[in-house]
């Protein structure tokens, strides 16, 4: 039976993934801004409500004592990094039309926590998982192959994300207080941008329409709130769980992508799209059946 902490990783990580799935509208509202303007609109905002977390939570000590530590900063500094490089890639995607890509992107993302897990955890795969990572691999050489250049976009998401994932895995504070941290860190080279751009006349906050800047505004407390359910949720979870529950967020997206901003889906990407999603499947049916037979000693259903 899963253990309360189990459940509440769960439910924390799922809920972070149904808010992120919606996160194209959101910055579709935002199209013809700079993503790099954006990007650090995220940063600034999300800085700002998260030191205003720590500050009511009176923990300013425990993250004092974490910027003593070379090691922990050097963990929440390329956590940063990371996390900024796949904002920046998503909000231009979003921008240039290229939504349809993004949900690929994190329909290999879940794969790839796999493969990071064995690399980094010694998780030990299944043959059939082995079997759904192989598949995966086949739909993005298919699509290399096919569309003439590998999906950049989608590869580039999935590493930058599965690597944030792997860097919370293993970072020693608590949801807030890491990521206060990962956003101080980027706070000073933001906000200069920010104020560079302004200086120069192509800063874009005051300078949109109302609800454009409402929006950019927002950008904190709507990048901040599913980033501390996922923290919160990650650690509690196998890094592998994290991968699966994934599948909710490139659902959603592609779903958007199609139906509401009607982004073409071709037989191409209709294949490459099929290798994924049968790996993904395999890779579900795995897990099934080994929740299905734990007692049973059935560790390798293959």
């Amino acid at each position: 039976m899963a253990s309360a902490e189990h459940t509440k990783g769960v439910w924390y990580t799922a809920l972070a993934y149904v808010l992120w799935s919606f996160f194209p509208i959101y910055w579709k509202f935002l199209s013809g801004i700079s993503p790099l303007q954006l990007t650090c609109h995220r940063i600034v905002w999300s800085c700002l409500v998260l030191l205003l977390f720590v500050a009511r939570s009176q923990e300013w000590s425990t993250l004092r004592a974490a910027v003593r530590s070379p090691r922990v900063v050097g963990i929440y500094a390329a956590a940063a990094i990371t996390i900024a490089a796949n904002w920046l890639i998503f909000v231009w995607a979003v921008g240039a039309g290229q939504i349809v890509q993004t949900s690929l992107g994190y329909f290999i993302n879940p794969l790839l926590s796999v493969v990071l897990g064995v690399m980094f955890f010694r998780e030990r795969l299944r043959r059939l998982q082995w079997v759904s990572v192989g598949l995966a691999a086949a739909g993005v050489l298919y699509l290399t192959i096919a569309l003439g250049a590998p999906p950049w976009v989608a590869l580039s998401l999935a590493a930058s994300f599965g690597t944030y994932g792997l860097m919370k895995k293993i970072a020693p504070l608590g949801a807030v207080q890491g990521l206060a941290l990962e956003s101080s860190i980027l706070f000073l080279p933001a906000a200069a941008y920010l104020i560079s751009v302004e200086l120069t006349g192509a800063g874009a906050l005051l300078h949109s329409g109302a609800l454009r800047d409402a929006l950019m505004f927002g950008a904190g407390p709507v990048t901040t709130l599913p980033l501390l359910l996922f923290a919160a949720g990650v650690r509690r979870i196998p890094l592998s769980l994290v991968g699966i529950l994934q599948y909710i967020n490139p659902t959603m997206q592609i779903l958007i992508a199609i139906f509401l901003y009607h982004e073409p889906f071709t037989r191409v990407q209709l294949m490459g799209f099929g290798l994924v999603w049968a790996a993904l499947v395999v890779f579900a049916v795995d897990g099934y059946l080994t929740h299905r037979w734990p007692q049973r000693g059935v560790s390798d259903p293959a």
